[in-house]
């Protein structure tokens, strides 16, 4: 099933390009045009995503997000002209997931789009996966990682990581097969609130391969999926 969208923006021509760019993503696509019309159509088809400009007739975007917010927990991509820091942190602040300020390209809506779709999907796997019982070990080939005891054993040795490398480790073996961003990683691994940049995902999984590849100049468990991020082969 296609994931399902709501664009609220007053705009007509820039909700219809944006409409049109989602839909040829293969996203299903709805629309509304003010505040209340807002808060019917996200109460009634409860979208995937919900694309919220701040200026709007009627209820404005940070009181349409102020009152879903009480209701559902779904993510939100607010929409503004201006660029002041504190509407920024505002909207944020309010319950906003992610935001975006006008003009912007297309390229880096779709992209922004798509992130934050896949950190929902991957939030809401790992919320299912609590509800399962724990695996005390996970298993790949000669690779074995104790959730119990916080370590890696490679070929029955244990392996000498450092508490981040066995955190980021465990993230990658828990979605295997996923292409994880080095932004998600980032978030999940280290914290939103963590300063050091997405280099320092690079760093890390160079020392994990170091010590979990048979040849780390060519990995074959730990992949780089050029331009997004990386993928656990196991």
């Amino acid at each position: 099933m296609p994931e399902t969208i709501l664009i609220v923006e007053d705009e007509l021509s820039l909700r219809e390009a944006l409409a049109y760019n989602l839909e040829r993503d293969g996203y299903k696509v709805e629309a509304a045009g003010d505040g209340k019309a807002a808060l019917e159509a996200a109460r009634r088809l409860q979208p995937d995503l919900l694309v919220l400009d701040v200026m709007l007739p009627g209820f404005d975007g940070f009181e349409v997000t102020r009152i879903l917010r009480k209701e559902t927990n779904i993510p939100i991509l607010m929409l503004t002209a201006r660029d002041e820091e504190i509407d920024r942190v505002l909207g944020l602040e309010m319950g906003a997931d992610d935001y975006m300020t006008k003009p912007f390209s297309m390229r880096e809506f779709l992209a922004r789009v798509k992130a934050l779709l896949r950190r929902v999907r991957l939030m809401r796997e790992e919320m299912d996966a609590e509800d399962l019982p724990k695996q005390a070990e996970l298993v790949f080939d000669n690779l074995t990682i104790s959730t119990t005891r916080h370590e890696a054993r490679l070929d029955g040795k244990t392996l000498m990581l450092k508490p981040k490398e066995y955190d980021l480790l465990l993230f990658l073996v828990r979605h295997p097969g996923q292409v994880l961003t080095r932004e998600l990683i980032l978030e999940r691994v280290w914290g939103w609130d963590f300063g050091g940049g997405t280099r320092t995902v690079d760093v890390h999984v160079r020392w994990l391969r170091s010590k979990i590849e048979p040849d780390p100049s060519n990995p074959t468990r730990i992949i780089t999926v050029r331009g997004m991020g990386y993928r656990f082969d196991g």
